[in-house]
């Protein structure tokens, strides 16, 4: 059994420092790009999409991916939306409680899914302004292909 109280501080220290000072749609761009080039590296169908304030930035489907992954990601963004936090941390939460999505926040598991690959982006002293979204993997996998995406950027603009 998995140790949901360590991932989820794992999950929330991410989130404490994998903070922007900025971003604007060339951060996108070259994030989008990043990722893109990883997938293609490594031989992976991902789609990947990136939103600020409800605007789309940066979204591209690999060969491999379908429609599918654009309802997945949509349903991912709206538990980073609601909930300020990433989509893996709410799902792990809701998994260390033994509750589903519907019973705990009265939500529908159509519009929200609690899985991991999106992941807030938060501006210092501002909040979480968007968010950066991976499907087509297993979701820890989608998870860690955004985090680190966002881990080499900031380490590139800091």
């Amino acid at each position: 059994m998995k140790d949901y109280g360590k991932l989820l501080k794992e999950l929330r220290k991410q989130e404490e420092t994998l903070q922007f000072n900025e971003f604007n749609s060339e951060t996108a761009l070259e994030i989008g790009m990043s990722l893109t080039q990883r997938a293609k590296e490594q031989n992976k169908s991902i789609t990947i999409d990136i939103r600020r304030n409800g605007h789309q930035l940066f979204h591209y489907a690999l060969d491999g991916t379908s429609p599918d992954n654009d309802e997945w990601i949509i349903r991912k963004n709206n538990v980073v939306n609601r909930f300020h936090t990433s989509s893996l941390y709410v799902g792990t939460k809701l998994k260390m409680e033994g509750k589903m999505i519907e019973e705990k926040y009265h939500i529908s598991s159509k519009e929200y899914s609690a899985y991991g690959g999106a992941f807030p982006i938060i501006l210092k002293k501002v909040g979480v302004v968007g968010s950066i979204t991976v499907s087509g993997l297993k979701q820890e996998e989608d998870h860690k292909f955004v985090v680190k995406s966002i881990e080499e950027y900031l380490s590139r603009h800091v």
